[in-house]
């Protein structure tokens, strides 16, 4: 406890799942979060989340924004600013899931969940960097995935943007490696959040069989990569991604 005393932290899409476990545990190591959740359908959730935060003592911002707008994301910093009087972590942990065969994706659909995997977690860090270097201290935490490695089928959309990501989070570690600025990934395996409740039963028990840990994980047992980066633990870290998986992926 206490590895996050006094930093401030912003995370996408944190009014579920992941997310909202990362918020959580960040206030219990005495972070303020800021809880961004993507449309007003969500504010329920995200209110949830910032009770719990308040509920360890810490400051909570829930802030609605799309993530792949770049004027939402400045103005979600700006909130975040406004509230905490600056960022020292920023999660990028927002997503959306979608399953079709190549031929069958919709241009449309390509495009967004692109933008919300991928766009947002430049809009994010080009935002905050300046701040960043500015105060000579910072934690970029970028979500991927196992699949980012394996690929899966129906998916190439999702694994496309995740395999961007490590590679975004690699070069930007080579551009801020003089600086006191951390970046890094968590590339999460089969987790039950949100995103698998459409998945049919026969396709999660095969999922799960085919996990060397046989168990597909929980929020818990993700969390505590996003906390080890964002903390003093993980300061000579630098380009990594660590992926708590169950071995279904040997990085």
């Amino acid at each position: 406890m206490g590895r996050l005393d006094g930093r401030r932290a912003l995370i996408t899409g944190a009014s579920s799942g992941i997310g909202a476990g990362v918020a959580i545990a960040f206030a219990r190591e005495g972070a303020d979060v800021a809880i961004n959740y993507p449309t007003e359908a969500e504010r329920e959730a995200a209110q949830r989340v910032a009770a719990r935060v308040r509920a360890s003592g810490r400051r909570a911002l829930p802030v609605c924004a799309d993530v792949a707008d770049a004027g939402e994301v400045d103005r979600m910093v700006d909130e975040t600013i406004a509230a905490f009087g600056g960022v020292d972590i920023l999660v990028n942990n927002a997503g959306i899931a979608h399953t079709a065969p190549v031929e069958e994706i919709p241009i449309e659909i390509w495009d967004r969940l692109i933008a919300v995997h991928l766009r947002s977690v430049f809009l994010a860090t080009r935002r905050v960097l300046p701040l960043m270097y500015a105060q000579d201290y910072g934690k970029i935490i970028n979500t991927a995935s196992q699949l980012a490695y394996k690929g899966a089928p129906g998916l190439t959309h999702y694994t496309a943007a995740k395999g961007a990501i490590l590679s975004f989070t690699r070069s930007l570690a080579l551009e801020i490696g003089t600086r006191n600025v951390n970046a890094n990934c968590v590339a999460p395996g089969a987790t039950r959040t949100p995103i698998l409740d459409a998945v049919p039963d026969a396709v999660l028990e095969a999922i799960r069989l085919s996990i060397p840990r046989q168990r597909i994980a929980e929020v818990d047992d993700i969390v505590p990569a996003y906390v080890f980066l964002a903390s003093d633990d993980g300061r000579h870290f630098q380009g990594q991604c660590l992926s708590p998986n169950g071995g279904d992926v040997f990085l």
